[in-house]
């Protein structure tokens, strides 16, 4: 359930944890905020409507990007369920997954209204889809896939090439002219799907560009040769062409200009993106450590409220009323052995006093074990032994309190000042020693006394100081 987003209930994406401890999806906290007045966080009204606050109300400037559950998510082991997909990864990498699963059905982008797998789209432009139709260029005719095999990749308009040109190094060894036959002003040509094609536009400019400066030197070179044939005459149409030659020429280092440029950009780009991914991955640094300190002072918190919770229980004066709770479950955990006895709060004869405690074997200790309740007394170690009398020889009186305050339980002891219980501790507390037999167990249970009432019992110890 701390995956999931508490609008949604999906998976979370870039999880934002608001000041009511609920986490949302970043769209999602955006959404709901930008499309109500009041948003108020939705699993707070769930949970308790009567403890709506201020930290409910919902605002993106009051929530936090949750670096922590974000991690564990993109640790999650998944599996892509598209029929036939085998792939299994980490969370992290299932979106990149998502963009080239090949069992995935997308839609074509021809608008043809067929939903097709990914690994077939190829099939499905070039042999069934009704909307895949390309012009020619030259003639203006529309041919349908499977009528046009081949794409043209530069063409020159002012130019009229026989087919013989194939072997001068016009057309690509590999390729072919398309099926559309009338168009004789194709140079070159790539077979293949539109997306391949597309693709190695991108990736080979610089060559294509190479490839055309040599035909051109090669035109200029033809053109040399038949003037010298000529003896220093040249044709107007040559002269023409030759100017022509020059302007590719500078057509050409244009755009090698604007490849190199382009290159230096995409450079500076990935410095960019490595100075940002760099910077990001110190913040990420700063926030473990944050969330380390935060997680130290937590447990230094709650090691203070636990003191805090002692000093309220403690008592200084030799009197200590200890209440008892849920003793239906604690009886059961005692005979069953899973818990055999409890220790009380530790409380002092004076401020300066003696450090001790109550134990209690519910189910019984000893010579009264399985019959009776057994209650006992405990000399622990304290800060002021060193200025303490010893052995221990106060007086211990044992209350157990009837809750209608008929008829309670007394026994007293006073200590065996020879036994080691009463001796100054050397460990943190001595042996307990008390009362095997304080009460029956059958007198605790019965109905005709409220020694236990609505589960719980009270015991009350008085240490005589004077």
């Amino acid at each position: 359930q701390k995956y999931l987003c508490s609008n949604c209930n999906n998976i979370l994406k870039k999880a934002l944890q608001t000041l009511c401890g609920h986490r949302y999806c970043s769209a999602c906290l955006s959404w709901i905020v930008r499309n109500n007045k009041n948003p108020i966080c939705q699993k707070c009204k769930e949970e308790d409507p009567s403890t709506l606050s201020e930290g409910s109300l919902l605002a993106e400037e009051r929530a936090f990007g949750d670096a922590a559950i974000n991690k564990e998510i993109s640790e999650l082991k998944v599996r892509c369920v598209t029929l036939g997909c085998s792939w299994s990864g980490i969370m992290k990498n299932f979106e990149e997954h998502q963009s080239l699963c090949e069992y995935a059905l997308i839609p074509c982008h021809t608008g043809c209204g067929h939903m097709v797998m990914r690994k077939k789209l190829a099939d499905h432009l070039e042999n069934g889809c009704v909307n895949n139709v390309t012009m020619c260029q030259k003639c203006k005719r529309s041919l349908s896939s499977s009528e046009y095999q081949v794409r043209t990749f530069i063409f020159l308009p002012s130019l009229s090439l026989p087919r013989s040109d194939r072997e001068h190094g016009l057309i690509w060894p590999q390729d072919s002219y398309g099926s559309c036959t009338e168009c004789v002003h194709h140079v070159f040509f790539l077979q293949g799907s539109k997306e391949k094609i597309k693709e190695h536009e991108k990736t080979a400019v610089g060559a294509h560009m190479l490839l055309l400066l040599q035909h051109i030197k090669q035109l200029k070179a033809s053109l040399c040769t038949a003037s010298k044939a000529a003896n220093g005459f040249v044709p107007q149409s040559e002269l023409n062409l030759e100017n022509k030659l020059h302007v590719f020429e500078n057509i050409v280092a244009v755009l090698n200009k604007e490849v190199e440029t382009s290159n230096l950009e995409i450079t500076a780009f990935r410095r960019q993106s490595e100075l940002d991914q760099n910077i990001i991955r110190g913040l990420e640094l700063k926030i473990a450590e944050l969330h380390r300190c935060l997680t130290q002072k937590d447990a230094g918190l709650s090691s203070l409220h636990k003191s805090l919770l002692f000093s309220e229980q403690a008592s200084y004066d030799g009197v200590f009323l200890w209440k008892i709770t849920d003793i239906g479950r604690k009886l059961q955990d005692s005979v069953t052995g899973r818990t055999v006895s409890l220790y009380s709060p530790a409380f002092y004869t004076a401020k300066y006093g003696y450090k001790v405690c109550l134990r209690i074997y519910l189910n019984g200790d000893g010579t009264g074990k399985g019959t009776h309740v057994s209650l006992f007394f405990v000399v622990m170690k304290g800060d002021y032994d060193a200025l303490l009398p010893w052995p221990f020889r106060h007086k211990v009186t044992f209350m157990l309190l009837d809750q209608n305050n008929r008829e309670h339980i007394i026994d007293a002891f006073r200590p065996d000042l020879t036994s080691a219980s009463f001796q100054r501790p050397v460990n943190d507390m001595n042996v307990a020693s008390g009362c095997p037999m304080f009460l029956p167990l059958t007198k605790l249970q019965s109905p005709k006394y409220a020694y236990v009432k609505e589960d719980t019992l009270f015991l009350k110890c008085i240490i005589e100081t004077n």
